[in-house]
C-alpha cells in the first residue's frame, strides 16, 4: 500500500524527513525566541526605573540580532560543527551555504537549518540573560562589543562540551536535558562576573530602582513561563512521549516553585510580594530544565519545593552577609535565579535522574551511563550513582571556571578601548542621554521630540502638526 500523495518523498521532502517532527521544531524553536522578543525586551523594559526602560528593552533586542548574524557566520558551526577546531569547540565556518541548511542534521529528523534555527534562540536568550545583571549602567556600545566576543568564546565551547556529540562532557554521560548548564549557569555567572567588571549603577538607582510598570512585567513573565513549553519540549528533536513528559513537568516544577516562593515571601516579610512570585517562577523554570525529561512527575514537584526555597534563602539571606555579593550589584539578581537555581537543578538531576527516561531521551542502552544517584542505591548500582553525581558536579565546575575566565577577559580587553560603565552624568540622565529617546512621552514633551526629530531628519521630512498639535500622517 502506498503511502499518501502528501507523505510521498520529494526533492523538498527526502525521505528522512519527519514532517511533524519538523514541524514541531520549527515551533519550539519560534516559542523559545518569543521569550526573548517580545518576552524579555518587556520584563526589562517594565521591571526597571522608567528612566531605563528603552536601555534596558533595547538591550535585549539588540542581543538577540547580533547573535543570529554571529551564529549563521560561525557560531553554529563552532558549537556543533563536524570538524574539531581544539579539543573544546568545532571549527568555526558558515552556515548559509544551501546544500549545508538542506541537509539531515547531526541529530532528528529534519534539515540543518531547522537545527540552526532552534540552536539560534538559545544562544541568544543567554545573552539577553547576561544583560540583566548588566541593567542601568553599562555602555551600550561596549554591550555591542561585548555580546559577538562572549557569543564566540565562551557559550559556544559550553555547548559543544556538553551538547555536541564530540564534546568531552557529553562523552562522559553529562545530564543537561535542555540547558542548565550552558544557558543558566552560564548566563548566571557571566553576568555576575560581567557585573563586577562593569561596577555598581548609581547609588540612587542601586538604593531604590522600583519598576516602572509591574503589569507589562507579568505579561513579559508570562510569555517567558508559557515560552518554556518549547524550550524544553523542543530538546528530545522529536515529537515523542519524552517531549510531552518534559513539558509537563516543566509547568508543575514552575508552578510548585512560585507557590513556594510565596508562601517564604509572606512567612517572613508578611506580604505576597508579585516580584518575589516572579522570581520563584524563574527559579523553578531554570532548575527544571536540565532534568525535565529525565525525571517523573513527584520529582519534578520536589524539585519546584527546592527551587523555591533554596534560590529564595540565597538570595534573602546570604546576599546580605557574603561580601562578595554585597560588592557586586546583580540589577536582575541573575547569579540567585540562573546560577544556584541551574547549579541546583543539574545536582538534583544527578540525583533524581531516572534510568529508563533517560533511556527514552538519548536512545541508549549503555545503563552505565544517565542513573541518577536515588535509582543508583535503590537497584544497588551505587557507583554508577555516585559517578552520575560526579559528573553533573564536574559540570558546574567546568563552566563556572570557563565563565569567570573568559567573561572577565572580554571585559578587560573591551575596556582597553571603551568604557564599560556609562559616565556620571548619563547615569543620571538614562535612556535620553543614551538613546535621545524615552519609553513615556509625557505632557510638554511633545515639542522636545519634534525638535530632535526635526535636527535628525530636516524639519521639511517631518510630517507638520495638526491643529491641535498631532502629527498629521500622509
Amino acid at each position: 500500500m502506498s503511502l499518501p500523495q502528501n507523505l510521498q518523498p520529494n526533492e523538498g521532502s527526502p525521505e528522512w524527513l519527519n514532517k511533524g517532527d519538523n514541524a514541531w521544531q520549527l515551533t519550539a524553536a519560534t516559542l523559545v525566541g518569543l521569550q526573548s522578543v517580545p518576552g524579555l525586551v518587556i520584563l526589562y523594559g517594565s521591571i526597571v526605573k522608567k528612566k531605563w526602560a528603552v536601555n534596558s528593552a533595547f538591550m535585549a533586542l539588540y542581543a538577540f540580532a547580533a547573535v543570529l548574524i554571529c551564529w549563521v557566520g560561525w557560531g553554529y558551526q563552532m558549537a556543533f560543527g563536524k570538524g574539531k577546531f581544539i579539543k573544546f569547540m568545532g571549527r568555526p565556518d558558515v552556515s548559509l551555504d544551501e546544500k549545508f541548511l538542506l541537509d539531515q542534521a547531526f541529530m532528528g529528523y529534519f534539515p540543518n537549518a531547522t537545527m540552526i534555527y532552534f540552536q539560534f534562540v538559545f544562544a541568544a536568550i543567554t545573552l539577553i540573560l547576561i544583560a540583566g545583571a548588566l541593567l542601568g549602567r553599562m555602555n551600550f556600545h561596549a554591550w555591542m562589543v561585548f555580546v559577538p566576543l562572549w557569543m564566540t568564546f565562551s557559550y559556544t565551547i559550553g555547548a559543544y562540551s556538553l551538547w555536541c556529540p564530540g564534546g568531552w562532557l557529553a562523552k562522559l554521560g553529562i545530564i543537561d536535558y535542555s540547558g542548565g548548564y550552558v544557558i543558566h549557569l552560564s548566563s548566571g555567572v557571566a553576568g555576575f562576573t560581567a557585573a563586577y567588571w562593569v561596577g555598581p549603577r548609581a547609588t540612587k538607582d542601586r538604593e531604590r530602582f522600583p519598576p516602572n510598570n509591574i503589569l507589562l512585567m507579568l505579561a513579559g513573565a508570562g510569555l517567558l513561563w508559557m515560552g518554556w513549553t518549547g524550550f524544553n519540549g523542543g530538546d528530545p528533536y522529536a515529537v515523542s512521549t519524552d517531549a510531552s513528559l518534559a513539558v509537563l513537568n516543566t509547568h508543575v516544577c514552575t508552578a510548585t516553585s512560585l507557590l513556594t516562593w510565596l508562601l517564604l515571601d509572606i512567612l517572613f516579610f508578611g506580604k505576597p510580594s508579585v516580584i518575589g512570585a516572579t522570581q520563584g517562577m524563574i527559579t523553578g523554570l531554570v532548575c527544571i530544565t536540565p532534568a525535565a525529561g529525565v525525571v517523573q512527575g513527584w520529582a519534578a514537584i520536589l524539585m519546584g519545593m527546592m527551587s523555591g526555597s533554596i534560590p529564595w534563602y540565597t538570595m534573602m539571606v546570604l546576599h546580605k552577609k557574603i561580601w562578595l555579593l554585597k560588592q557586586v550589584d546583580d540589577t536582575m539578581a541573575v547569579f540567585h535565579t540562573h546560577a544556584v537555581a541551574g547549579s541546583l537543578g543539574g545536582i538534583l538531576t544527578g540525583f533524581f535522574a531516572n534510568p529508563r527516561l533517560n533511556r527514552i531521551f538519548y536512545l541508549t542502552t549503555d545503563w552505565q551511563h544517565y542513573i541518577g544517584l536515588a535509582y543508583g542505591l535503590q537497584s544497588g548500582r551505587t557507583t554508577a550513582g555516585f559517578r552520575q553525581m560526579g559528573i553533573q558536579l564536574l559540570g558546574i565546575v567546568f563552566i563556572v571556571s570557563l565563565n569567570v575566565v573568559v567573561t572577565s577577559l572580554i571585559c578587560l580587553a573591551i575596556r582597553l578601548v571603551i568604557p564599560l560603565r556609562l559616565t556620571d552624568d548619563e547615569l543620571q540622565i538614562g535612556d535620553d542621554a543614551i538613546h535621545g529617546e524615552e519609553a513615556y512621552a509625557l505632557w510638554g514633551d511633545g515639542e522636545k521630540y519634534e525638535s530632535r526629530i526635526n535636527s535628525i531628519y530636516g524639519a521639511e521630512e517631518f510630517p507638520p502638526p495638526g491643529p491641535k498639535g498631532e502629527v498629521q500622517m500622509a
